[in-house]
Protein backbone atom coordinates (compact mmCIF):
# COMPACT_ATOMS: atom_id res chain seq x y z
CA UNK A 1 0.00 0.00 0.00
CA UNK A 2 3.28 2.44 0.65
CA UNK A 3 4.07 1.98 -2.97
CA UNK A 4 0.80 2.83 -4.45
CA UNK A 5 0.95 6.03 -1.90
CA UNK A 6 3.96 7.02 -3.13
CA UNK A 7 3.55 6.23 -6.28
CA UNK A 8 0.70 8.83 -6.47
CA UNK A 9 2.38 11.38 -4.68
CA UNK A 10 4.90 11.31 -7.06
CA UNK A 11 2.89 10.90 -10.63
CA UNK A 12 0.40 14.11 -9.57
CA UNK A 13 3.57 16.26 -8.28
CA UNK A 14 4.94 15.42 -11.65
CA UNK A 15 2.01 15.86 -13.44
CA UNK A 16 1.94 19.38 -11.54
CA UNK A 17 5.06 20.27 -12.52
CA UNK A 18 4.00 19.53 -16.14
CA UNK A 19 0.88 21.22 -15.88
CA UNK A 20 2.72 24.37 -14.44
CA UNK A 21 5.34 24.72 -17.00
CA UNK A 22 3.51 23.44 -19.89
CA UNK A 23 3.24 26.37 -23.26
CA UNK A 24 0.19 26.08 -24.92
CA UNK A 25 1.20 28.24 -27.89
CA UNK A 26 0.84 26.43 -31.46
CA UNK A 27 3.56 23.78 -31.51
CA UNK A 28 3.39 23.30 -35.19
CA UNK A 29 5.95 24.92 -37.51
CA UNK A 30 4.60 24.47 -40.22
CA UNK A 31 2.63 27.61 -40.38
CA UNK A 32 1.74 30.24 -42.70
CA UNK A 33 1.30 33.87 -41.71
CA UNK A 34 -1.43 35.89 -43.03
CA UNK A 35 -1.67 39.71 -42.39
CA UNK A 36 -5.25 41.10 -43.13
CA UNK A 37 -6.28 45.01 -41.59
CA UNK A 38 -3.08 44.67 -40.19
CA UNK A 39 -3.58 41.70 -37.82
CA UNK A 40 -1.34 38.59 -37.96
CA UNK A 41 -3.15 34.80 -38.26
CA UNK A 42 -1.44 31.78 -37.87
CA UNK A 43 -2.73 29.06 -40.59
CA UNK A 44 -1.41 25.82 -40.12
CA UNK A 45 -0.39 24.36 -43.27
CA UNK A 46 -1.90 20.83 -42.80
CA UNK A 47 -5.30 22.93 -43.01
CA UNK A 48 -4.67 24.36 -46.01
CA UNK A 49 -6.11 23.53 -49.36
CA UNK A 50 -3.47 22.70 -51.59
CA UNK A 51 -2.09 20.45 -48.59
CA UNK A 52 -5.59 18.61 -48.45
CA UNK A 53 -5.58 18.59 -52.07
CA UNK A 54 -2.17 16.97 -52.57
CA UNK A 55 -2.96 14.53 -49.94
CA UNK A 56 -6.31 13.07 -51.23
CA UNK A 57 -4.56 12.75 -54.28
CA UNK A 58 -1.46 10.53 -53.83
CA UNK A 59 -3.04 8.57 -50.64
CA UNK A 60 -7.00 8.95 -51.00
CA UNK A 61 -9.62 9.74 -48.27
CA UNK A 62 -7.47 7.47 -46.19
CA UNK A 63 -4.92 9.26 -46.11
CA UNK A 64 -6.26 12.78 -44.96
CA UNK A 65 -8.28 10.24 -42.20
CA UNK A 66 -5.04 9.23 -41.02
CA UNK A 67 -3.01 12.13 -41.00
CA UNK A 68 -5.71 14.38 -39.12
CA UNK A 69 -5.59 11.15 -36.19
CA UNK A 70 -1.98 11.54 -36.45
CA UNK A 71 -2.11 15.06 -35.36
CA UNK A 72 -4.39 15.14 -33.15
CA UNK A 73 -2.56 12.01 -31.49
CA UNK A 74 0.41 14.38 -31.32
CA UNK A 75 -0.88 17.18 -29.65
CA UNK A 76 -1.88 14.85 -26.91
CA UNK A 77 1.58 14.10 -25.55
CA UNK A 78 2.27 18.29 -25.09
CA UNK A 79 1.62 20.68 -22.79
CA UNK A 80 -0.77 20.42 -20.83
CA UNK A 81 -3.02 17.45 -22.33
CA UNK A 82 0.27 15.53 -21.65
CA UNK A 83 -0.08 16.63 -17.73
CA UNK A 84 -4.02 15.39 -18.02
CA UNK A 85 -2.91 12.12 -19.35
CA UNK A 86 0.33 11.85 -16.67
CA UNK A 87 -2.17 12.31 -13.69
CA UNK A 88 -5.10 9.96 -15.29
CA UNK A 89 -2.21 6.84 -15.47
CA UNK A 90 -0.99 7.52 -11.88
CA UNK A 91 -4.14 7.60 -10.25
CA UNK A 92 -5.06 4.24 -12.43
CA UNK A 93 -2.11 2.74 -11.71
CA UNK A 94 -1.67 3.91 -7.85
CA UNK A 95 -5.32 2.31 -7.51
CA UNK A 96 -4.70 -0.95 -9.10
CA UNK A 97 -1.41 -1.35 -6.81
CA UNK A 98 -3.52 -0.68 -4.17
CA UNK A 99 -5.92 -2.98 -5.02
CA UNK A 100 -3.68 -5.71 -5.61
CA UNK A 101 -2.24 -5.18 -2.08
CA UNK A 102 -5.71 -5.30 -0.77
CA UNK A 103 -6.07 -8.74 -1.48
CA UNK A 104 -2.69 -10.01 -0.23
CA UNK A 105 -2.57 -11.51 2.89
CA UNK A 106 -1.28 -9.44 6.02
CA UNK A 107 0.86 -12.01 7.54
CA UNK A 108 3.70 -14.65 5.75
CA UNK A 109 2.33 -17.12 3.94
CA UNK A 110 1.48 -20.66 5.56
CA UNK A 111 4.05 -22.66 3.56
CA UNK A 112 6.65 -20.29 4.70
CA UNK A 113 6.26 -20.79 8.30
CA UNK A 114 7.36 -24.32 7.62
CA UNK A 115 10.48 -23.97 5.75
CA UNK A 116 11.79 -22.16 8.99
CA UNK A 117 10.79 -24.90 11.47
CA UNK A 118 13.35 -27.38 12.48
CA UNK A 119 12.73 -30.45 11.00
CA UNK A 120 11.66 -32.54 14.29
Amino acid sequence: MMCSVALAVVGLLGALLIYVNADDGDADENVQIVIVDGKAYKIPLASTKMYQRDLRRFGGEAAVLFDDINRWFVRLWRGRSLAIITACVTVFVSVGLFLRAREMPAGPHPKDRGADAKPG
